[in-house]
């Protein structure tokens, strides 16, 4: 991938103060170079199940696919599936076959590894600049801008100070303040404590990276939004049934992207999250990234599994 350099995608400037570089940049997706087409990734923040957070995972192995393509190209779409679980102890090697350079479209197709074995799957397609007079979109949903939204941090405090809150969800928002996450997020229209027991499998939040990564390389941007995309997304399917079951088991099992418009991942952009189904212990989940300017920018789908059994109610004697 290039060196940064100055580009207009339309959002403003909206720079962070100051120089912070995102830990996304410096350390998640910056990848130890081995061989050829082979490198290492290791780990930043490690999810409460123990297993390495599949975000992760896809915006590493972006990171490798797009270290074998020119400057010139830039990635339309991803496929992934996850084959294995993640083990946190030890750094993911990538492989990157290049399956395939043509004149308009690339693809690459990468293996991560740990312990020998290939735990994820991918193949990423690359496309040189084609104008085309084809261009339609939908339209972004009207929410309030991020900026009268609580962050998340806030948000949690404001649930916790509640006694009414079920002791469930207070051990839930504990863990989830404690982790220290490298993106921001603040929820539209946050749910009160009754409406988490009547919720529709849909959510939006505007989620950005924390910390500056500037007008870069574009490619840059699309594997920070790769992890990114990930972050809550299978959880959309568990809003209508999270008061009546409790989760034995999810993990995803594949990760599908389509790159639109550019973006900059360090700055705000609406992720609307929809689940149209689920059955057979699994769920199946649509996302779309949004600009704040409307434009659209990645379209994201996933299927996962998911393993409830029946909440225990409290005994009052």
């Amino acid at each position: 991938m290039s060196p940064p350099q100055a580009r207009e995608d339309g959002q403003g400037s909206g720079d962070p103060p100051g120089d912070l570089r995102s830990v996304l940049v410096t350390s998640v997706l910056n990848l130890e170079l081995l061989d050829e087409d082979l490198f290492r990734g290791r780990h930043y923040w490690i999810p409460t199940s123990q297993r390495l957070f599949g975000g992760q995972i896809v915006g590493q192995a972006l990171v490798a696919a797009a270290k074998s393509v020119s400057e010139d190209v830039q990635v339309h779409s991803l496929h992934c599936y996850f084959v294995r679980a993640g083990d946190p102890k030890v750094p993911v090697l990538y492989q990157v076959e290049r399956t395939r350079t043509g004149t308009s479209f690339l693809v690459r197709s990468v293996k991560a590894v740990q312990h020998g074995k290939p735990i994820f799957i991918c193949q990423a397609s690359f496309q040189r600049t084609q104008p085309s007079p084809l261009q339609h979109q939908c339209f972004m949903p009207a929410v309030p801008p991020p900026e009268e939204l609580l962050d998340y941090e806030a948000l949690i405090a404001q649930y916790l100070r509640d006694p009414n809150l079920h002791e469930k969800y207070r051990v839930g928002l504990n863990r989830i303040a404690a982790q220290e996450v490298p993106i921001e997020i603040r929820l539209v229209n946050p749910p009160s404590l009754n409406q988490l027991y009547n919720m529709e499998p849909n959510q939006m939040f505007w989620v950005r990276a924390r910390g500056h990564i500037g007008e870069g390389d574009i490619k840059m941007h699309c594997c920070v939004a790769a992890y990114i995309s990930d972050y809550a997304f299978l959880g959309t399917a568990l809003l209508p049934h999270q008061h009546k079951h409790k989760v034995c088991f999810m993990a995803s099992l594949d990760h599908s992207m389509w790159f639109h418009a550019p973006f900059r991942a360090d700055h705000w952009m609406l992720y609307e999250c929809k689940s149209p189904w689920a059955g057979g212990s699994r769920a199946l989940v649509h996302g779309q990234l949004w600009r704040r300017d409307g434009v659209l920018a990645v379209s994201c789908s996933q299927e996962g599994v998911i393993r409830l059994k029946p909440q225990v109610s409290e005994s009052k004697l």
